[in-house]
């Protein structure tokens, strides 16, 4: 049996951690959740947690990086699997819109994440969401189906900002499925004002 490097005791560590602060945060919420709930669950102390992640928020942080890389993976499938570069984009968007039905999402991304990190729009990972979109929608120019005297870069921030507060609407709304249903549609008709005619 082989010794493992540091470096892999250091991400298996890590990995624990994060895999019983989401199940905590998920089942009963950041405000919930304690310390001794991540480490009892991972079998580790809190001076791994204070090592690693530095506070209980350091660690959400952690958890909703990974539930945001998750989630851009999945969202990449739908649209890779549309028939069209135009249909892949908006089932992309509505896919993120959708999630906000997802119990896991909607506690921990959507009601929880801007409580505790603040605004979505200045998270590491909105950068990565706008330049994504930003690219989609100059090939879409490119290919003559998106209006080119919209900005790309404005109308990537603004379909990012349509679907982030579409999905927090529906996170906080008394009756999710019934709000989800409501807002699809609108946010589709939406995007189609991005179509050359």
């Amino acid at each position: 049996m082989s010794r493992r490097s540091r470096p892999e005791m250091i991400a298996e560590t890590r990995a624990k951690l994060i895999a019983a602060a989401r199940k905590a945060f998920g089942e009963r919420g950041y405000a919930e959740a304690s310390m001794d709930d991540f480490t009892a669950e991972a079998g580790l102390t809190r001076g791994a947690l204070y090592h690693h992640f530095g506070d209980k928020k350091g660690l959400f942080e952690a958890v909703v990086h990974e539930m945001d890389a998750e989630m851009a993976e999945r969202l990449k499938t739908i649209s890779d699997a549309a028939p069209t570069r135009w249909d892949g984009f908006v089932a992309e968007n509505v896919g993120y819109v959708k999630m906000a039905l997802e119990p896991e999402v909607q506690r921990i991304v959507l009601l929880d994440g801007p409580a505790v990190l603040g605004d979505p729009s200045v998270w590491p990972s909105a950068d990565g969401c706008i330049a994504s979109l930003r690219a989609s929608l100059e090939q879409l120019q490119a290919d003559g189906v998106v209006r080119e005297d919209i900005d790309a870069d404005v109308a990537a921030r603004l379909v990012s900002g349509a679907s982030t507060d579409a999905a927090m609407w529906i996170a906080n709304a008394p009756d999710a499925a019934s709000a989800s249903r409501k807002a699809i549609p609108a946010f589709k008709a939406l995007m189609e004002g991005l179509l050359r005619r």
